[in-house]
Parts: C-alpha cells; sequence; structure tokens
C-alpha cells in the first residue's frame, strides 16, 4: 500500500475537492444506511407483538447512558405513537421511513461514486500527459536503446491497466473505509461482545488477501512485459511488412508472434484465475463468519441473562452484513491494485529515465548566428563506451557549406546531430559565435537550425499543417511561398483539395520526392540561419533528385549549411569538404583539391562513377 499511496499523491492531490465531496457523501450514505435499517427493530416488534413493556421518556441531558436513553426513548415514541394511531398506522410510517431513508442512503451513495469520475478520467488523462511530454524530452538516445513497440504498450496497455485496477479501486478505497467505520460502531453499540468475537476471523481474511495479491503483481508485471513485446513484434511487422512479403516470412513472422502471445495467455491466465479467487474467497468466508455469528449469537439470546433481544440482533445482522460488502470490495482491490502498480512500475521506467541533454542552470541566449560554428577536439562514444567520434576540429564560417562524406557508419550522421544536442559530445566542445551548445538553451540553439532528413518526416495532418509544422501563425501566402521555394507548389494545387489535402500517415499518401519537398518547404518556413541535410536525397530517384536538388540549392544560398552527403556529385559546390573514416576526419578540402589529392575521396568517387 505504500506505492499505492505515492500514486495517489503524486495523481489525486490535484482533485482533493472532488475527494472531500466523496467522502461527505459517503459519511451521509452510512448514516441513512444505519438510521433506516434502525427501525427493523420497532417494526419487528410491532409485527411480532413481542414487546408488552411500558417506557417513559428520558430526558436527553440526564446522566443515564447513552445507548440506554437512545433504545428507550425510540421505543418510548413508537408505542406512544401506537397509542394514538394504532399499530397498523404506524406500522405504515415506520415503513415509508424506512424507504425514505434507503432513499437517501442510495442517492448518497451514487453521488459519492459520481464525484469520483472526474478523479478517475482526470488521472489517467495526466499520466497519459505526463508520459507523453516525458517521451517529448527524451534525448534521441534513449529511442536508439528501447523499443517503440515496448513504449506504446506502455503508453496504451499499462496505462489502461492503471485506469482499471486502481483508479476504479480509488472508490472502494474511500468508500469503504467509511461504511466500514461507522458500521463496526454501530456493531460495538448494539452489542461489543458480539462484535469482538467476529473481529477475531478478520486477521484471517487480509492475511490471505495479502498473499495472493503479493503473488498477482508479481504475474502481472510479466505478463505486462508480455504485451510489450506483443506491441513490438506488431510494430516491426507493420514497419517491415514489404520484406516480410518480399521474403515470403508470413509463416516466420507468424509461428514468432504465436509464440509470444501463447506465453502472454498462459500468464493471463494465472492473472485472471487469481483475480477470480477475489470474490468466492471473500463471499466463503463472509458466510463463515456469519454463521459463527449466528450461533455465537443465538446462545446469546437464548441465554437467562441476555444482553440483546430478537429484533435487536435481527438489526445486528443486516448492519453486519453491510459491512460484508465492503470488505468484499477490499478484497478485489487487494486484487486489482497489485496489478496497476505492475503496471505503474513499467510507467515509471519511463518516467524516471534519466535525460543527458540537460539545459544549462542559467542559459546564454542567442537569437542570431553571427560568425562561425566550432568543433574542438570533439569526440563522442556511446553508453556502451564504442566511439564513434575522435577529435574532430572543424571550422564553419558564416554563409558556407561544409559536406561530410564517408562510408557507412563513420560517423557523419552523429557529427550533424550534436551541433543542435540530439546528443551531447563525450569530450571537446562545439561553439556557436564562441558560445558552447551546452551553455545555450536549447529553445534557442534549436530556432537557430532547419533539418532536413534523409526519411522526410511527415505527419498525418494536411499538407499545409505539415509544412507550417513548428511555425506559429503562418499565413497562407508565407507556406505558398516556402513550398514555391521548394518546387512543391505545382504537384500541391494538382491534388484533390491542395494545400488542405491529406499527407497520410507519415506521408503514405505522396510519393518520396513530394515527401522530401514538403520537408524543404518547412524549413524553408522556418527560415533558419543554419541547415542540416542528413543525405536528403540519397532516396530518391533521379528525376526527383533533381526537383529536390534544385529546392535545396536554392535553400543553400543564404544559409550556413552543414550537408551529410551520400551522392558526391551534390557536394561539389561545396566550400569545404571533410572525409571520415571510423570517426576521424582523413580528408579534407574542396571537390578539386580532394580529387587531385588521389586519396580517399577519389577512390569513393570513382566508385559512384562506375
Amino acid at each position: 500500500m505504500k506505492d499505492f499511496g505515492k500514486v495517489l499523491r503524486r495523481y489525486v492531490r490535484p482533485y482533493r475537492g472532488y475527494l472531500g465531496g466523496s467522502v461527505a457523501l459517503n459519511i451521509l450514505s452510512a448514516v441513512f444506511n444505519i438510521f433506516s435499517f434502525s427501525l427493523l427493530i420497532p417494526i419487528l416488534r410491532i409485527l411480532f407483538g413481542i414487546d408488552t413493556s411500558s417506557y417513559s421518556f428520558i430526558p436527553w441531558d440526564s446522566p443515564a447512558g447513552f445507548k440506554e436513553k437512545a433504545l428507550n426513548n425510540l421505543y418510548w415514541y413508537v408505542t406512544d405513537a401506537i397509542g394514538n394511531w394504532g399499530s397498523g398506522r404506524v406500522l405504515l410510517a415506520l415503513c415509508l421511513i424506512l424507504c425514505f431513508f434507503t432513499l437517501l442512503k442510495t442517492a448518497c451513495y451514487f453521488g459519492s461514486s459520481a464525484v469520483m469520475v472526474p478523479i478517475r478520467t482526470g488521472v489517467v488523462k495526466d499520466m497519459r500527459m505526463e508520459l507523453y511530454n516525458k517521451i517529448l524530452g527524451l534525448p534521441i538516445g534513449y529511442f536508439s536503446r528501447e523499443r517503440k513497440g515496448d513504449i506504446l504498450a506502455r503508453m496504451s496497455g499499462d496505462v489502461q491497466e492503471v485506469e482499471t485496477s486502481i483508479t476504479a479501486s480509488l472508490d472502494m478505497l474511500v468508500k469503504n473505509p467509511i461504511l466500514i467505520v461507522f458500521y463496526m460502531g454501530t456493531l460495538f453499540f448494539v452489542s461489543w461482545q458480539l462484535t469482538v468475537f467476529v473481529l477475531v476471523f478478520a486477521p484471517l481474511t487480509m492475511w490471505l488477501m495479502g498473499v495472493i495479491g503479493r503473488k498477482l503483481r508479481r504475474q502481472s508485471s510479466e505478463a505486462q512485459a508480455l504485451w510489450s513485446d506483443t506491441m513490438s513484434q506488431v510494430e516491426e511487422t507493420l514497419g517491415g511488412l514489404r520484406v516480410v512479403k518480399a521474403f515470403l516470412a508470413e509463416k516466420k513472422m507468424s509461428r514468432r508472434f504465436d509464440a509470444v502471445t501463447e506465453e502472454m495467455k498462459r500468464k493471463n491466465a494465472r492473472v485472471a484465475v487469481r483475480q477470480a479467487l477475489a470474490h468466492p474467497v471473500s463471499e466463503f468466508l463472509g458466510t463463515v463468519m456469519i454463521a459463527v455469528v449466528l450461533w455465537f449469537g443465538g446462545t446469546l439470546i437464548l441465554g437467562a441473562r441476555s444482553s440483546i433481544d430478537a429484533p435487536t440482533f435481527i438489526f445486528y445482522m443486516v448492519i453486519l452484513y453491510s459491512v460484508i460488502q465492503p470488505v468484499k470490495d477490499f478484497a478485489k482491490a487487494a486484487y486489482g491494485i497489485p496489478k496497476g502498480l505492475a503496471s505503474m512500475d513499467r510507467i515509471d521506467a519511463v518516467l524516471n529515465a534519466g535525460n543527458d541533454i540537460r539545459e544549462a542552470p542559467d542559459p546564454k541566449r542567442l537569437s542570431d548566428f553571427s560568425d562561425c560554428i566550432e568543433f574542438k577536439d570533439v569526440c563522442f562514444s556511446y553508453p556502451d563506451g564504442r566511439e564513434v567520434l575522435n577529435g574532430i576540429n572543424i571550422r564553419i564560417r558564416k554563409g558556407t557549406t561544409l559536406a561530410i562524406v564517408g562510408a557507412s557508419g563513420a560517423g557523419k550522421s552523429t557529427l550533424a546531430d550534436l551541433v543542435p544536442r540530439f546528443y551531447d559530445v563525450t569530450s571537446g566542445s562545439i561553439t556557436i559565435d564562441g558560445i558552447d551548445v551546452r551553455d545555450l538553451s536549447i529553445r534557442d540553439l534549436r530556432s537557430l537550425m532547419g533539418i532536413v532528413n534523409q526519411e522526410a518526416i511527415l505527419f498525418n495532418d494536411t499538407i499545409f499543417n505539415n509544412i507550417a509544422f513548428g511555425v506559429k501563425d503562418a499565413s497562407a501566402e508565407d507556406v505558398r511561398s516556402a513550398a514555391r521555394v521548394a518546387n512543391a507548389d505545382e504537384f500541391i494545387n494538382e491534388k484533390d483539395g491542395g494545400y488542405d489535402a491529406p499527407a497520410g500517415d507519415r506521408g503514405g499518401l505522396l510519393s518520396g520526392g513530394q515527401r522530401q519537398r514538403l520537408s524543404i518547404a518547412r524549413a524553408v518556413l522556418k527560415n533558419p540561419p543554419i541547415l542540416i541535410l542528413d543525405e536528403a536525397t540519397a532516396s530518391l530517384d533521379s528525376e526527383s533528385e533533381r526537383s529536390v536538388q534544385e529546392a535545396l540549392d536554392r535553400l543553400m544560398s543564404s544559409r550556413t549549411t552543414i550537408a551529410i552527403a551520400h551522392r558526391l556529385s551534390t557536394v561539389r559546390g561545396a566550400d569545404e569538404i571533410i572525409v571520415l573514416d571510423a570517426g576521424r576526419i582523413v580528408e579534407r578540402g574542396t571537390h578539386q583539391e580532394l580529387l587531385a589529392a588521389g586519396g580517399y575521396y577519389k577512390k569513393l568517387y570513382d566508385m559512384q562513377s562506375l
């Protein structure tokens, strides 16, 4: 319950007003319930004519005990009414009062549950937003290590499990303690001997629930991990469906999926069986307790000096049965909460993930780029110790173009990713206008840059909104102008709906060249002084490459550009070309200088010219 308390403090605090309303309504519900059932005593006495005593009113301020005064005066009111109106009318009045207070009780009961709905829905919404914002804030490197399917499973399945297991139990955990306290107080008031006898069995019930609940949490955690594996395989299959079909691997993928879903089925079956134990176990224990109390209470009534009569004992049994339902609900919560906490552990694994890209405590401001970007003895290694870059020294002056070439795995993309701080250098520094990028506000730093990747990232939105993405209050004319610079205006106008036409999931309704030109238009609209091109034409056919390259040339003409090049023909006009091999600069110079040197660059160029 300690972990459960932490969850409540984190997420329920903003809704404590609703929580207070629920507590108040539950108290009223318990009071009305006790009062309405207390009418059973005089009703039963009238029905069976078992009370022949005469009562006189005891003043409420007399020194007699409260219990004695309350019971005596209740009987006095009833016998006095019978004397005035007759037994039939009094019985009818008592039954109507019973119905009225039951109506009040059920109304309060419903209200107490209704005011919990904003808490349940709000907590889940807040949890999803916290998880989503954490995902947005995590560094790129985190997602290189984690599976997207696993993160999706935590966002969907685990949050849903928290909703159904923890927040659904919250209503019971607010309501049941109140009901139990009021009902147990009434039981002690009626007969403390019987109540003490009942409490002998309570520790046994709680112990059984605790043992099964701890096992349930462990198995729930394993089941949720298998759910993540399932989501990961689905995500991989959707992303690689062309490859699966091309290599006739449908059966292989099906066997993989069947294996993980079969294991998940077994785990979920065990969890479901243990959850199903909650009701029958609590039902059995409750019945045993009722039977024992009936036996013990019967012996008290049949005794010569009984402290309780038959109608009062029936009232006692009604209240005792009423307290059993809250105990049963606690049993359900004892099963449900551990299952939800297992999911909460998996959510916290994301929420508590470290972020190596930290904002400077007192960041320096930089609103424009005026001089140069400089790499000084830059080295970078991944957390596992694998070295990617070593001893990089580069100076990129404003308005110039630096091209980075080399074989796959040489460290080209990593080098470019260090500038906007998608990763941080392991040693050395990168400065912009003499200021270390780690000392700048991340927002200021990235606002200076436009990035066009090899894979054009588009969103399932309109073409207009994809171009205007990240630019506040962009006008229609601004978007059209950016599209014209990117050679995109013509094909956009040919589509049904024009700029309001959908791009599809990840731009799936557009060709590769069209997607890339929209990506360029997005960078044009942002109008950044620094441009990073990560093999922007590598995956295009010759015709699309020509259109995209024309758009890139216009985009690069007035900006400082870092261009990662796969096709060396696209970087002939660069002011400087650096050649990377195994994370080190092995050559540098212009296109003509590097060809004349006859080194690694010329070898790469000749291979592409064949």
